[in-house]
């Protein structure tokens, strides 16, 4: 399988790692605007986990200044995309065209309209278009979607789940939100999706915070209200342009047990009425479980049942009621 990384930032440098581990996977090409990497320098690129280790050389890859020349004449059958959000439908959409398969970063595209477009050209080409949701191959993750998939958890009372890291400082795009529709948008993404995976569509949101992407501030603590009762709070952001350590955490109360993670030293535990641990983790990294499960999908020529792009539609629908939830200080927004 060939597969061409177009956009070689953070992700796409996690990204490559991930292909180059696997057997039969060939990268064939990649795309950049920066002139360090395309020379073949890839020491700089930082973001917000450790992305060390092994060194990458890219060596005689043939090499794209400009992304849609890179789809249009790369020799692929796949393509990786790590652009910036606003790129997203319309790379994906010429990829799909090309007939190409599409593994796309989240958020998945700006809005929902870009989102359907993909989808519906995806089904027009047959091909398959992926977005790396990547809490779904978490290790951290994968317990509390277990546990409130299987119901061992009993019927849910809260859940909440906390992202936040400084301002970024590796990508100006980041603070234009017509590229990335803001830092909110771009970090809680996440969560958004994995409150949809675990619990479904809300049937209200609020939210209140503040956004100052030109000072490195983007916060909000928003709300989602389920006719059950259930409340799930999705809450973080920017902490300005400092040395703010990353981390992200959740919280889920049920009436058998309470299931907590947090990246900052605290493991996945469960508290039961009748047992109490720490829950033992997968050894696998999340970035690469995603990224082979999108060879499977595209070898074995199937949906990606796991994290289905209609999904991920869903969640970039909700991260932008958030945001307008926000923008409303706190009055009620139907889900649509």
């Amino acid at each position: 399988m060939r597969v061409a990384i177009v956009g070689l930032g953070f992700m796409g440098l996690t990204h490559l790692k991930a292909y180059r581990r696997i057997p039969g996977v060939e990268v064939t090409a990649i795309s950049s605007n920066d002139p360090r990497v395309l020379a073949g320098d890839l020491s700089h690129i930082q973001g917000n986990l450790d992305i060390g280790g092994e060194p990458v050389d890219i060596g005689p890859l043939p090499k794209y200044e400009d992304a849609m020349e890179c789809i249009r004449r790369c020799e692929a059958d796949a393509v990786d995309l790590c652009l910036p959000t606003s790129m997203h439908a319309p790379a994906a959409i010429e990829a799909l065209r090309r007939g190409l398969d599409v593994l796309v970063e989240k958020p998945m595209a700006l809005d929902a309209a870009q989102c359907e477009a993909m989808i519906a050209e995806a089904r027009q080409a047959g091909r398959i278009l992926m977005t790396a949701q990547v809490l779904r191959f978490f290790p951290a993750y994968l317990p509390l979607i277990r546990a409130v998939g299987d119901g061992s958890l009993g019927v849910v009372r809260h859940a909440l789940f906390r992202r936040r890291c400084a301002a970024p400082k590796w990508g100006a795009w980041l603070t234009d939100k017509r590229s990335s529709g803001g830092g909110v948008f771009d970090l809680l993404i996440h969560d958004a999706d994995m409150a949809l995976a675990c619990f479904g569509q809300p049937a209200t949101v609020t939210a209140t915070g503040h956004e100052d992407l030109d000072a490195g501030i983007d916060m909000v603590t928003g709300q989602l209200h389920y006719d059950s009762g259930l409340v799930v709070t999705i809450t973080g952001g920017w902490h300005l342009p400092s040395s703010y350590p990353f981390s992200m955490e959740y919280t889920v109360v049920g009436e058998n047990a309470a299931i907590e993670y947090s990246s900052a030293g605290r493991p996945p535990h469960w508290y039961g009425r009748d047992k109490d641990c720490e829950i033992p983790l997968e050894s696998t990294d999340g970035y690469q479980a995603e990224i082979e499960y999108f060879v499977q999908c595209c070898r074995a020529r199937t949906a990606p049942g796991r994290c289905p792009p209609e999904s991920s539609a869903a969640a970039v629908r909700l991260a932008r009621l958030l945001d307008e939830a926000r923008a409303r200080k706190g009055e009620p927004v139907p889900c649509r």
